[in-house]
Order: structure tokens, then C-alpha cells, then sequence
């Protein structure tokens, strides 16, 4: 009997939690689902309900020539800092779960920091910090700033892993003869691989969806797609707007979901 009222507990228990996660996610993305139709009207305001359906945003966006050029800023700038990232933080991952120094709390809180400072606080500093180097206004400076806010994801993620790897095998490996370097390559670097590929996506998509950063640091040659989404929120309300976010928001999800499927397709290879 006693394990019968427990089993109902526990069901109960999940029936429970499943609700208020199913309605805090409705509660998040259905702002979402409400406007994404708003992007195929054929009308020229934004309103309820659509006039008719009609892609003539989305062929204004990528008609556009600004929206295009921030298109292409937006990759750029992503692939770069992601690839920056990804190199900044698994080595700092790997440095800080390897060796035990003296302020290695502290160095590891600093690395973390843009994550838990408010954005603003943050863009501020970048916008100092780059001004004294005459980084403002440049692709360098922009890929900079989104490789501060993309390298704490992948020092996380790739310190997860640590945690479950076993240094023994790269002693294995040194004892029949591979350099560090090579014991790295083959032994170290495939078995961190999801907790990389994780904290690359995350570094991609924290640079691809910024625009407080962009606010600060960005002149109009760099405008990148978020950037461009915010003015024109404030110089022209229509629905190309919507579209542009539509796009944005299906290119992130496209990210994730690709991401997802590399991890249980690596998930699967280990068993």
C-alpha cells in the first residue's frame, strides 16, 4: 500500500510540474505564435484580423539591400566570434579543471561574469575598452564584443563534460607514446565533442540574437540583423518587421534543432 500511495505521489507530482512547465511555455512563446501570422498579410498595417496572405515582406527583406547587408553582418560576426569562443572557452575549460592555482574561484567567476552582469553593464564596458583600442565601429571590435558574451556558454557546457571525463586515458595514451598534443586530438577533443558543439551554438546564437551590444559598439556599416530589426522598429512599424523577426526566430530554432539532433545522434555512437 505504501508503495502504491508513493507511485501515486510521484505521478501526481509529474502531473503537476508537466502543467506549469507546459504553461509557462505557452505563456513565453505564445506572443510569438500570435505575431507570426501578422507576417503574412497582405495589408500594409499591422492588425488583427489579416487582410489576406501575401509574402511581399518577406520578398521586401530580402529585396532590401540594408537588410541584407545585415544579414551577411550577423554571420559574419557570428561564425567568427562562435569559432572565437569555442577556442577561449574549452581552453579555459580544460585549464581550470586541470591544474589548481592560486585565484582559480576568481578566474573562473571572471570568465562567467558577462552572464550574470546586466547586459547594459557589460556593452558599456565593451564600448570603453574597445574606444581606447580605436576598435569602435569595426567588424573586429563587433566580433570582440560577441566573443566576451559567447565564451562563458562554452566554458560551461565544455566544464560539464570535464566532469565525467576520466584523465587516465590521456596517461593511457602518453604510455604508448602520443605527444600531449596528439592525445588531445584523438582521445581528449572526440570525447568533449557534444559539450563543444553545445557551447559553439550557444556562442553563435548569443552573438546572432544581440542587440544591446550592437547598440554600443556598431556604426551603420555593421549593423547586424537584430541591430537593423531595432531601428526599424522605431523608424517604420509594418509588417516587414514581423517578418524579419519570423525569420529570426525560425533561423535560431533551425540552429537548436540541428544542434539537438547532433547530440543524440553522438549519445547513440557512445552506447
Amino acid at each position: 500500500r505504501k508503495l502504491i500511495v508513493t507511485d501515486g505521489k510521484l505521478s501526481l507530482g509529474r502531473c503537476l510540474l508537466a502543467t506549469v512547465s507546459i504553461a509557462i511555455l505557452l505563456f513565453l512563446l505564445l506572443p510569438v505564435f500570435i505575431t507570426i501570422p501578422i507576417s503574412f498579410s497582405s495589408g500594409s498595417f499591422l492588425s488583427y484580423p489579416i487582410d489576406g496572405f501575401s509574402l511581399r515582406w518577406y520578398e521586401r527583406i530580402f529585396e532590401s539591400k540594408s537588410w541584407m547587408s545585415s544579414l551577411r553582418n550577423s554571420l559574419i560576426a557570428g561564425f567568427s566570434s562562435a569559432a572565437l569562443s569555442t577556442i577561449i572557452g574549452t581552453l579555459a575549460a580544460i585549464g581550470l579543471d586541470r591544474f589548481d592555482f592560486r585565484g582559480k574561484g576568481f578566474a573562473a567567476a571572471l570568465m562567467i561574469m558577462p552572464l550574470a552582469m546586466p547586459i547594459v553593464i557589460t556593452a558599456l564596458g565593451l564600448y570603453f575598452w574597445l574606444a581606447s583600442l580605436d576598435f569602435l565601429y569595426t567588424y573586429s571590435g563587433l566580433i570582440i564584443g560577441h566573443t566576451v558574451l559567447g565564451a562563458p556558454y562554452v566554458l560551461i557546457t565544455v566544464s560539464a563534460n570535464l566532469r565525467g571525463f576520466d584523465w587516465r586515458l590521456m596517461r593511457a595514451a602518453a604510455s604508448l607514446g602520443a605527444s600531449p598534443g596528439v592525445a588531445t586530438l584523438t582521445v581528449m577533443l572526440p570525447l568533449l565533442a557534444p559539450g563543444i558543439l553545445a557551447g559553439a551554438i550557444f556562442a553563435f546564437i548569443a552573438s546572432f540574437d544581440d542587440v544591446v551590444v550592437a547598440l554600443f559598439i556598431t556604426g551603420p556599416a555593421q549593423y547586424t540583423f537584430p541591430r537593423q530589426l531595432f531601428s526599424g522598429l522605431r523608424d517604420q512599424l509594418d509588417p516587414s518587421i514581423i517578418a524579419a523577426s519570423t525569420l529570426l526566430t525560425a533561423f535560431i530554432l533551425g540552429i537548436m534543432a540541428v544542434g539537438e539532433l547532433v547530440r543524440l545522434r553522438n549519445q547513440r555512437k557512445s552506447r
